[in-house]
């Protein structure tokens, strides 16, 4: 449910990128740790919107199978929240489009479009302005070994690691979570190796 403080809650982290002062540009993004499931916005919406308990749920449901339904008969859905559009792709490079067959095709996701209706509807809330939330130094705990050992043991209970769950025990933006991981590829010596699960990529210890 929403914290009792007043502002949008946001954080700052660096960039790779170097400023005209030589130090690294930074940059806002929305602070962690604020993340709400259907179940707690069907409640909030329950509780404050005069919805009745499980009808937003339901109705996301809904949506997802007639939404579904008629994208795979090539539909393109224009909702008030915004666009939804299957997306395709080939499943081997072809430079002719006469070669192309059916079983070519693939989907590879929706392509979602909100347009400036979110954002107008956000900033409609936004009469508190915005709350700095004390961060990790991300260019410190880059440096912290032991910090990023016990991160990455922490990771590897589950038997591999990814970007995402390096970043959430690291306290690390997922670019340089990413970067980390890389790094622990290289060498002569490789801590981890990288390979697909599906389209995600998963490190494990070499």
């Amino acid at each position: 449910m929403p914290r009792k403080r007043s502002g949008f809650p946001y954080e700052v982290h660096p960039t790779p990128a170097k400023g005209k002062d030589g130090r690294n540009i930074v940059y806002a993004k929305p602070a962690r740790g604020y993340k709400l499931d259907i179940k707690a916005l069907d409640k909030y919406c329950s509780e404050n919107y005069q919805t009745r308990d499980g009808e937003l749920e339901f109705v996301f449901n809904q949506f997802l199978k007639g939404a579904a339904e008629l994208m795979a008969r090539g539909y393109r859905i224009e909702t008030p929240i915004g666009s939804f559009v299957p997306k395709l792709g080939l499943r081997r490079e072809i430079t002719n489009a006469d070669e192309v067959e059916n079983s070519d095709v693939m989907l590879t996701g929706v392509d979602y479009n909100p347009g400036k209706i979110w954002n107008k509807a956000i900033e409609g809330w936004l009469f508190d302005g915005f709350l700095r939330v004390d961060n990790p130094n991300v260019l410190e705990l880059l440096k912290n070994t032991e910090h990023l050992e016990q991160a990455l043991r922490e990771c590897l209970k589950q038997g591999y690691v990814t970007a995402k769950s390096f970043a959430y025990h690291a306290s690390l933006t997922s670019y340089s979570a990413r970067k980390q991981l890389e790094a622990w590829t290289k060498g002569e010596n490789p801590r981890l190796m990288k390979s697909k699960m599906g389209q995600l990529d998963i490190y494990t210890e070499v």
